[in-house]
């Protein structure tokens, strides 16, 4: 009788499972909401923003005379600005940097490479709306290390002057070693 029972109970659930299986696809679930929006980037604050003046492209000059061309544009979901340098004239430098706001730190970072095999890690910050980032190195004929210090002061005619200033004394005393304009090409404007 139990037998008859556990078949009676049992026969109904091995015809549903044929069912199922019969060969016909199952039905495809709903498909996932079409996302609409951008997804937000990890480097939306304010403060990824605060170099933006600086991007662009640009005819640099020094002392009135032309000093290369500069292109600074963000990349990686804007979360770093890397810059493209043209040394004006024969035997110009070219160098590149990668510059970030560093979450961790509230600072800003720039590395800079180029072409004479130079290298330049420079940190800091906006002070009273000027970039200002610094760091040291050892000197080329390696007396010592170098204080390097340079400032981007966004204009209001939407110019940037770029100071790049360096000391050997821990900066009692700070020597020019590039002093620009930087004027937006007209495509750019």
């Amino acid at each position: 009788m139990k037998f008859f029972l556990f078949l009676a109970l049992m026969l109904p659930l091995a015809a549903g499972a044929q069912d199922t299986d019969s060969g016909s696809p199952a039905p495809a679930p709903d498909p996932a909401p079409v996302q609409t929006q951008v997804p937000a980037t990890a480097c939306n604050s304010a403060a990824f923003r605060q170099f933006d003046f600086w991007k662009g492209n640009w005819e640099v000059t020094s002392g009135g005379q032309p000093a290369g061309t500069n292109s600074i544009y963000p990349i990686l979901d804007g979360c770093a600005l890397q810059e493209n340098w043209l040394g004006a004239g024969e035997g110009g430098i070219s160098g590149n940097s990668f510059n970030i706001y560093d979450q961790a730190t509230g600072r800003w970072h720039q590395t800079w490479v180029d072409s004479s095999g130079a290298l330049l890690q420079l940190n800091g910050g906006l002070v009273d709306g000027v970039m200002v980032l610094s760091g040291e190195r050892p000197a080329r004929d390696g007396s010592a290390n170098v204080l390097h210090k340079i400032s981007w002061t966004p204009n209001p005619d939407g110019s940037v002057r770029q100071l790049w200033e360096a000391s050997k004394d821990d900066g009692e005393s700070w020597s020019v070693l590039f002093d620009g304009l930087y004027t937006r090409l007209p495509e750019d404007s």
